[in-house]
């Protein structure tokens, strides 16, 4: 038995037959001082509802449960996973809601349930989706006070790569534009079954309260332009939007000359602010 009364994850694992799926981009993480360092840094989780996407056998679940979470709703792609969820949901009556679902295409914020936050090993396949929707949501403020997410390294380090570097990208942009994202720490492969071939981070995301205004989808309409062809100089790489690249990027103050990665997030604000002016009709202002 472990701490919490519980069988070990691996008898869960075994006994459930629960055997990760690369199709759903399943690995598990087995570690039960791993995910309790992962709940832990989610914060103080007493008052908080707590959504998990892609729980699998529960290794995470069971620490945010032990850490103190009012509540975890834990979203499950895999039927498989279910009665070893349930065992858990016994162990902490009324704690724990279990729905049957893909992430994807659920709206989460129907489940904030007060303060929220979100904490998660997400499925590898569809973590930089998700983030992305989460990162779009309207209104802003959004309806999660936190957000502590693992992914792949390499997707972690561009997530939170400065301007100038090789990793920054369209989902650097993104993420720094509405929240402060922070690299924690690493989790090797061996932590998990099966060991996936990279190693893991933990990011944590904490809302900026007031983020310059702009629609999301026009800065990702913008950056996916200017990322799209990142050898290239704004003034061709932004002809994919359907306008003149140079009115707009004079009336953002962008060198005509310089590459997607080196403009900064604000820099990118100015111009889908500008690009979405100019394409409904108005001429882009200055600033």
């Amino acid at each position: 038995m472990s701490d919490d009364g519980l069988p070990p994850l691996r008898e869960v694992i075994a006994r459930h037959e629960l055997a990760a799926r690369k199709s759903l981009g399943q690995n598990f993480l087995l570690d039960l001082n791993l995910t309790g360092r992962i709940a832990r840094a989610a914060g103080d989780l007493r008052a908080l509802t707590v959504i998990e996407v892609g729980p699998g056998p529960g290794g995470l679940t069971r620490a945010l449960l032990a850490e103190g979470a009012r509540k975890v709703v834990a979203i499950e792609r895999d039927a498989r996973a279910l009665p070893a969820l349930a065992e858990i949901g016994a162990r902490y009556p009324g704690r724990l809601e279990v729905i049957e679902g893909d992430a994807l295409g659920t709206d989460l914020s129907r489940y904030a349930d007060g303060p929220t936050a979100i904490v998660a090993n997400l499925p590898y396949n569809i973590a930089t989706p998700l983030l992305v929707g989460w990162l779009s949501v309207e209104p802003w403020p959004p309806w999660y006070s936190s957000m502590t997410l693992m992914f792949q390294r390499e997707v972690a380090e561009r997530i939170v790569a400065a301007p100038g570097s090789k990793d920054y990208g369209r989902l650097s942009v993104l993420a720094q534009w509405r929240t402060e994202p922070r690299l924690l720490f690493d989790i090797g492969p061996r932590a998990f079954i099966p060991p996936p071939k990279v190693t893991s981070s933990v990011v944590q995301f904490t809302p900026r309260a007031a983020p310059e205004a702009v629609p999301a989808e026009a800065l990702s309409r913008v950056t996916a332009a200017g990322f799209g062809q990142r050898r290239k100089m704004l003034r061709q790489s932004l002809k994919a939007l359907g306008v003149d690249p140079l009115p707009l990027l004079e009336a953002a103050g962008v060198e005509p000359t310089r590459r997607a990665e080196e403009v900064d997030v604000a820099g990118f604000v100015r111009l889908a602010r500008l690009w979405r002016e100019q394409a409904h009709g108005s001429a882009p202002s200055r600033g």
